[in-house]
């Protein structure tokens, strides 16, 4: 499926009659996609010389149109101006245009006052600016439609996403935008992308940091395990050390700081308190929302209850590291025994699951080899669709959306004896 975009000035004819052309082909045929861009004409210089020069093209007038291959991604291919557009559809799908110069002019004086009204109304605005890294990951994917939510943030009137990601190409950025801004999110403001760390978390209020994917360009005597996940260790401290230093400087002091993943999630969140020595730590926090869930399924298949029913597991220790999982505060609902109530009823997991040795010991490591195990099977979407809704359920209960009860495990920090140690993240039991 070819996706076509339509970029020019707002008060040009040619773009207004591209446009309409463009609308004509989507009504009529299925696999026909396009995405417009009007500029506004002080505006337009500019960026047409930036996206030129980002994808190596040579084009001096308003429309700019090209072309991008959404199934099989790659840098979109130029078709160029108007009359090029025209040419291809005549060609290709028989269509042409029959526009009037009198409506073409019409669309075009319509097209600049619209823009001039939507440039008002963004001086008005003030959106949330919520920042995710790893953008291209299948996590961002499915965390992004139910992320710019009312239910999520219910105090913000609009949302500005940015997606960061430094080990990605610019035109994959670039479709993942279009496809987000084609989800037309009602909250949704603006959606821009960023591949160089300097351009980063700017006016920040929320910040996802997902999993880090460093290319590995390490030599080939690094081919040891060990070795290998040393030098990633190296390139990840440098990293975060970057991002902690930025986000110190430019972002809100009220930020709030997510770190997820499957690798070094305390350690990450370590190293962006250290940096960000003039925001509070306490904004800073690692998720360990997706191995209580994980728990929690163990617990529910053995019990025959929803996972759901089983409520205020918590985990201790190093979320990607040496953890444990602790059952003493833990509720299950809904459970058929001998003593039963309504839907509010709970019991103590203990006092009902007597086999405290497998508690102990095999549970404990069916835990910790959980996400692995499901990841062997099923891909790596479902761990995907556990670590997003856990980024939901963990900012929702930040911002308010769950009751004063509810309970979490969350990597935050613990100073060292003296000012002059480096701080560390241990996961505890914590309320939003």
């Amino acid at each position: 499926m070819a996706k076509f975009v339509l970029a020019g000035k707002s008060d040009c004819p040619h773009f207004a009659k591209a446009e309409l052309l463009s609308d004509s082909l989507q009504r009529s045929l299925p696999n026909f996609r396009v995405h417009k861009i009007p500029i506004l004409p002080q505006e337009w210089k500019e960026w047409l010389e930036a996206t030129c020069k980002t994808n190596g093209w040579k084009h001096e007038k308003s429309p700019l149109i090209w072309r991008e291959l959404v199934d099989q991604g790659g840098k979109g291919t130029i078709l160029g101006g108007f009359s090029d557009f025209l040419e291809h559809c005549q060609n290709y799908y028989n269509v042409t245009s029959a526009m009037s110069t009198e409506t073409m002019l019409s669309v075009a004086a319509y097209n600049l006052e619209s823009g001039i009204k939507e440039q008002e109304g963004v001086a008005l605005i003030k959106p949330l600016h919520i920042w995710i890294s790893s953008a291209l990951s299948l996590t961002c994917s499915v965390l992004i439609p139910n992320l710019v939510t009312a239910e999520v943030f219910p105090q913000a009137a609009a949302v500005s996403l940015h997606l960061l990601d430094l080990d990605e190409e610019e035109e994959e950025l670039q479709v993942m935008k279009m496809e987000v801004e084609d989800l037309a999110l009602p909250l949704l403001h603006q959606v821009s992308i960023h591949t160089d760390v300097d351009e980063a978390f700017h006016g920040a209020d929320v910040v996802l940091l997902l999993d880090e994917r460093c290319s590995d360009d390490s030599d080939e005597n690094q081919s040891v395990e060990e070795k290998k996940e040393k030098w990633r260790m190296k390139k990840i401290s440098q990293r975060y050390t970057d991002y902690g230093r930025l986000i110190d400087t430019r972002a809100d002091e009220q930020v709030k700081v997510v770190v997820c993943g499957d690798s070094f999630v305390n350690a990450r969140c370590s190293l962006l308190v250290d940096a960000a020595r003039s925001i509070s730590s306490d904004r800073f926090v690692a998720m360990a929302t997706q191995l209580e869930t994980e728990a929690r399924a163990i617990i529910s298949e053995k019990l025959s209850v929803k996972t759901s029913d089983v409520t205020d597991v918590i985990v201790w220790g190093n979320i990607s590291g040496s953890f444990y999982v602790d059952l003493q505060r833990a509720q299950v609902f809904n459970f058929n025994g001998p003593i039963r109530g309504p839907p509010s009823f709970s019991l103590s997991l203990l006092k009902i699951f007597h086999h405290r040795k497998w508690l102990e010991s095999d549970f404990q490591d069916l835990v910790r080899r959980r996400r692995d195990a499901v990841t062997s099977k099923t891909g790596h979407g479902a761990a995907a669709m556990s670590a997003a809704d856990g980024i939901l359920t963990l900012l929702k209960a930040w911002n308010g959306s769950c009751g004063p009860d509810r309970v979490f495990s969350l990597g935050v920090v613990c100073p060292g004896p003296d000012k002059n140690n480096k701080t560390t993240f241990v996961t505890y039991l914590y309320t939003l």
